[in-house]
């Protein structure tokens, strides 16, 4: 997959166990989506390519990863350790703490 690094298009492909190229959106607050990529980045679970360098490099980067199996294989299992299978209970649970 080739996608930008907003918190929730992360969040959707960890729980699928997707490979994946970020390429962080430069014009957002505080360059929160180089930050997302970034930790992805630092735990083998994605590689990111910044904006400014996306044509040159994207396409060539995207089909040998493609081409990679064992690549793919690493990125996909470091990516699906992160998922957060239970965030919607999650979520719940800390409402009803504060709500108590």
């Amino acid at each position: 997959m080739i996608s930008r690094a907003g918190a929730g298009s992360i969040s959707e492909f960890s729980l699928l166990g997707k490979a994946v190229i970020l390429v962080p959106s430069p014009n957002v607050a505080e360059d929160h989506q180089t930050k997302n990529a970034q930790a992805l980045v630092d735990k083998g679970a994605a590689i990111m390519i910044r904006d400014a360098e996306a044509a040159d490099i994207l396409f060539t980067r995207a089909i040998t990863l493609i081409r990679d199996e064992e690549e793919l294989k690493k990125l996909s299992e470091n990516i699906l350790k992160l998922a957060q299978h239970d965030s919607a209970k999650r979520i719940v649970d800390e409402i009803e703490k504060v709500i108590r």
